[in-house]
Formats: C-alpha cells, sequence, structure tokens
C-alpha cells in the first residue's frame, strides 16, 4: 500500500514525499503546531524523544520508533549490557513530577556491527524495550526517512534534547531543548570534518545553535505535510555551537535495510523525503547558548567531541 502526499508549501521549505506502509501514529505530534520558537519545549511537543539514564542519570537522547524499539546513538553505550538502563518516555523535564510520562528497562542492545568509534561511521544503535508502551499525545514514534531521501543544504530541522546549554558554568536544563537549524550540505561541511556517506550535517554558520553534550542519540526532525520524519542521529562535532562548525549526524536513511533486519514485526514508518528551498531568518533559539570549549575533562577524539555528557 502506497501513501503519496502531494507538493506541500510552507514558510521555511518545498517538500514533497512518498510515505510507504506509514502506521497510523507515525511522524504525528497533535500538540506541536511549531513553525519558529524557543528554547523550553512544551510538552508533548516531541513525544518520540526519549531519555535514557544509566546508574540514574541522564546520559543520552534517542527516539521511539514503533511501540518497543528506541532508537540512538552507538556511542552511548560502551557495551551491549543492558544493566542499569532505564528509558523515560513522555518527559519533558528531568527534575520534579512527569504526570505522562512512562519508564521501561532495556531487554536488548544492538550496536551497528560496522560502528567505527575513532570515525564516528555508522554511528546508529536499536534498544528493545523490556515491554512495549501504549501511544498517547506525549508518546508516539516518529517516521524513519527511507533510502533515496534527500536532506539539501537549507532544509529545515529540528534538533532536540537534554543535552549542555552552558560550559562555564556546566549547566544542563531540567526541561527538555528544541533549536531549529538547516541542513548543512555535504560539500560544505566537508571543508570541517571527514564525512562518510552515512553522515548528514545541520547547523548555522554564526554559531549559537547547535546540539551539544548530552544530546547524543537523539533526534533531527524534519517534518512534511503533517509528518515529521527523522533525518539523523545526534553524533559528534568539534565543541559545540562554534562559528562555520556544524554538527554531525549519524544519517538515518542509511539503515532501513538494516533496522528491518532486527524489527521484524510492527516495522517503523518509512518516508521519502525530498527537501529544498532557502530557510527564511528565525528568531535566535538553541540548545546551546554563550558557548566556551570544554575543560580537558570532556571526552574528546581527535579535536571532536561526542554529544554525551
Amino acid at each position: 500500500q502506497w501513501l503519496v502526499t502531494g507538493l506541500t508549501v510552507g514558510v521555511c521549505v518545498n517538500l514533497s514525499a512518498v510515505v510507504l506502509l506509514l502506521p497510523p501514529v507515525c511522524g504525528t505530534a497533535p500538540l506541536n503546531n511549531k513553525i519558529v520558537g524557543g528554547e523550553d519545549a512544551s510538552a508533548g511537543m516531541w513525544p518520540w524523544q526519549v531519555s535514557l539514564h544509566q546508574s540514574g542519570s541522564h546520559v543520552c537522547g534517542g527516539s521511539l520508533i514503533n511501540n518497543r524499539w528506541i532508537l540512538t546513538a552507538a556511542h552511548c553505550f560502551e557495551d551491549t549490557s543492558t544493566f542499569d538502563w532505564v528509558v523515560y518516555l513522555g518527559r519533558e523535564s528531568q527534575q520534579g513530577l512527569n504526570l505522562n510520562e512512562v519508564s521501561r528497562g532495556l531487554e536488548e542492545v544492538i550496536k551497528h556491527p560496522d560502528y567505527d568509534k575513532n570515525s564516528k561511521d555508522n554511528d546508529i544503535c536499536l534498544l528493545k524495550l523490556s515491554s512495549t508502551v501504549d501511544f498517547t499525545n506525549y508518546i508516539r514514534p516518529v517516521c524513519l526517512a527511507a533510502p533515496g531521501s534527500s536532506f539539501t543544504g537549507g532544509t529545515s530541522c529540528w534538533v532536540t534534547g537534554w543535552g549542555n546549554i552552558r560550559s562555564v558554568p556546566l549547566t544542563f536544563p531540567g526541561r527538555l531543548q528544541e533549536v531549529n537549524i538547516p541542513i548543512v550540505s555535504t560539500s560544505q561541511c566537508s571543508d570541517t570534518y571527514t564525512l562518510t556517506a552515512n553522515m548528514i550535517c545541520a547547523g548555522v554558520p554564526e554559531g549559537g545553535k547547535d546540539s551539544c553534550q548530552g544530546d547524543s542519540g537523539g533526534p533531527l526532525v524534519s517534518k512534511t505535510g503533517a509528518t515529521w520524519v527523522q533525518a539523523g542521529v545526534v553524533s559528534f562535532g568539534r565543541l559545540c555551537a562554534v562559528p562555520n562548525t556544524p554538527g554531525v549526524y549519524a544519517r538515518v536513511s542509511s539503515y532501513q535495510s538494516w533496522i528491518n533486519s532486527h524489527v521484524t514485526t510492527n516495522r517503523p514508518g518509512y518516508v521519502t523525503f525530498q527537501g529544498s528551498g532557502t530557510v527564511m531568518p528565525l528568531p535566535h533559539s538553541s540548545l546551546t547558548t554563550n558557548w566556551l570549549p570544554f575543560s580537558s575533562g570532556a571526552r574528546v577524539t581527535t579535536a571532536t567531541l561526542s554529544r554525551l555528557p
């Protein structure tokens, strides 16, 4: 069964997409009417966002892709042990009561077999929850970019997470943060990084808007019509939010076959996304502001930082 949507013209981008075998709630966020916005995300704005905790602390983000599976970054897990991990879904704040939240343990951690911790190639991982979750307005799966998707430079995207928002003093937010950033073309991003075909970049030339430590594994999403599609998984960058230095994300469209080889029932919805257009100027909104470099205690690999705490 094919569901074909026509050309959608928006404020920021012109998009067309073919949606394949789309579950009824994949990529829908009934409480999200986001066009441009601020730093704090309201409850239910990003219902696929999850918080991964180990030993009682937030470590990484992730995205719900069906009622049993989470997509995140391979570098969030040193091994595939499920011990002491808790997944929070429907969470709004890392402090206080979250009325719309549920939690699950992990049954299985599946890192991509070709993940390279040095180059960060194939920085993607699947997590099987200990039991299924029921969908609500606050807990829903995101659609995934299918092979053949094109996120051209300038395509408007959103990245979300509970990662660091300031380094001096080191500050992690209580509430889920959101930022609107454009895709950076591979040719332009290659001026800063050595990229593989499995990577995609996003950021603004002036800096000040970026994912950062603690956002690892979280989703980079874009919208076509009423459907949100995950383009990337937060992976790494050179410091955070510095000018002319985009963040790098695992390219989700490279992994449909690998995901389907493990998620064999109730498979995620996939969307062949084609984005084009020029992003209009937006109000300042960021996950990371007033950025100063991390101290020597940061996790550094060849002058880049994984988006871990």
